[in-house]
């Protein structure tokens, strides 16, 4: 058997990183059994569904290097299969025209609430007469597809991450809605409906989803077995929950993936960081790895029950190992979007080595990409505005006489590592003072500050694009 999972995302949203993770672990399963992994766009709710979000969704799934191997295919392209099984299920009596209008299902619910029952449709029209059709069409009644479910069945199926699992059909709420109101032909098939349609036509062998499908997989169950397919396997993978425990949401700060490359993380650091959330490795001090990696060792076995709490700690840290490892010319590729969205001009000596070179001085201090416009920004402005701190260290004596002293051997010559060392070596001698005091003279007056990245480096950097004789009159 070819292993074949799917991903079938509701292009009513952006990508949200709990589709995400489910792609992340259907991915993994298929590239562990050397299956195929495909791609479906559940777009049958027109009202809802968007174009920018299915180019959201394709866009996401790409930056996160999650590549299918079919499709993408579109529900609303194959509308025709759903009716025509339908009609199957029709035809076998299965299935059935239920001509209930929304009042009347109104007053069902309001009667079962009032009885303290749990809503659930009653079934009257399971057993129609043609001519009691006849009469609810002369009515102009529109009428939805029902699929009938024996209240007295009990489905049961073994589910990769939580064991046995049994249901009752008397637990599903009565008979199943899998097309919509129509008022002479079959209307648009339901959720539970097309997508047992499609994993049949398109023999998928494992449906890995969210825990909060597994009611539907029951239904669903019912489905297959009415169409004599084989029922695939199926696994309910942990929710991705917030540091109280509730299903994480847009309240708590994260909405599309798109989000958590604004934010600064790469999609090598965030598809590692989804991919333990719920499952662990075999080598559990292992943290990082790529697609690759953990789809070697990938299992339902090592898949939690329990929900997966979303760590910003956690996540910032495996980006921060991730940027400090990345090749400093890619890492400046990186950052460049981030420096012109903040409005820095990359002109005026900045050229490719020159970011580069202040690349590979404020990388280690990187925690998020982001990060690179609050740290670099005094590299990209005329003048500085100095801290308390600063402007204390530049009032002590003898900084302003050494601080002309380098303004003046300077002579707008371009420095090297080595001449600048040497400039603090002469001053120090010349104006008989102690190195400490040139070298937070130095800083401050360079800086602004008396914290930040390597001083001599900065130094380098500022005297390239002719700023750092500016900087210390400034502070002289």
């Amino acid at each position: 058997m070819t292993v074949r999972v799917r991903i079938a995302p509701s292009p009513t949203g952006n990508l949200h990183i709990g589709t995400a993770r489910t792609a992340v672990f259907n991915w993994l399963f298929a590239r562990h059994h050397d299956g195929q992994f495909i791609l479906r766009i559940e777009d049958t709710d027109v009202e809802r569904s968007r174009p920018e979000y299915t180019d959201n969704i394709l866009e996401g799934l790409r930056w996160l290097g999650l590549t299918w191997d079919e499709g993408p295919f579109f529900q609303t392209e194959r509308l025709e299969m759903y009716k025509q099984a339908v009609k199957t299920l029709l035809d076998k009596g299965l299935a059935y025209r239920c001509y209930t209008t929304a009042e009347e299902l109104e007053a069902l619910r309001e009667a079962q609430k009032a009885r303290g029952e749990a809503p659930r449709y009653d079934n009257r029209h399971r057993n129609l007469s043609p001519e009691q059709e006849a009469a609810f069409t002369s009515e102009g009644r529109s009428f939805v597809i029902r699929f009938k479910i024996d209240d007295d069945r009990e489905i049961v199926w073994n589910d990769l991450v939580r064991d046995k699992m049994l249901w009752r059909g008397n637990d599903l709420g009565g008979d199943m809605v899998i097309a919509r109101a129509a008022a002479d032909d079959i209307g648009v098939a339901l959720y539970n409906f097309a997508v047992v349609i499609d994993d049949i036509d398109m023999q998928i062998t494992h449906v890995i989803r969210g825990e909060d499908h597994i009611a539907n997989t029951a239904k669903q169950i019912l489905i297959y077995e009415a169409f004599g397919a084989k029922v695939p396997e199926f696994a309910h993978t942990p929710l991705i929950l917030n540091q109280e425990g509730r299903k994480l949401s847009k309240r708590d700060g994260v909405t599309s993936i798109f989000d958590f490359k604004q934010m600064g993380f790469t999609s090598e650091a965030l598809v590692n960081y989804m991919t333990l959330l719920g499952w662990s490795p075999p080598d559990s001090t292992q943290e990082l790895f790529t697609l690759e990696e953990a789809a070697k060792v990938f299992g339902f076995e090592r898949v939690n029950k329990a929900g997966a709490k979303f760590d910003w700690a956690k996540l910032d840290w495996i980006n921060s190992q991730y940027i400090h490892n990345m090749p400093v010319d890619k890492l400046t590729d990186f950052v460049i979007p981030f420096w012109e969205e903040a409005g820095y001009q990359l002109t005026g000596g900045r050229d490719r080595p020159w970011l580069e070179q202040l690349v590979t001085l404020i990388g280690p201090s990187l925690t998020r990409l982001t990060d690179a416009v609050s740290i670099s920004q005094l590299f990209f402005v005329d003048t500085v505005e100095f801290s308390e701190e600063a402007q204390a260290q530049l009032k002590q004596e003898g900084s302003a006489a050494t601080l002309k002293w380098i303004v003046d051997a300077l002579d707008n010559q371009q420095l090297t590592e080595a001449s600048a060392q040497e400039l603090i070596k002469q001053v120090v001698k010349e104006q008989n003072v102690k190195k400490g005091l040139v070298m937070r003279s130095l800083r401050a007056g360079l800086t602004g500050d008396l914290h930040g990245p390597d001083l001599i480096q900065s130094w380098l950097l500022l005297n390239k694009i002719g700023l750092d004789k500016r900087r210390l009159l400034q502070a002289v």
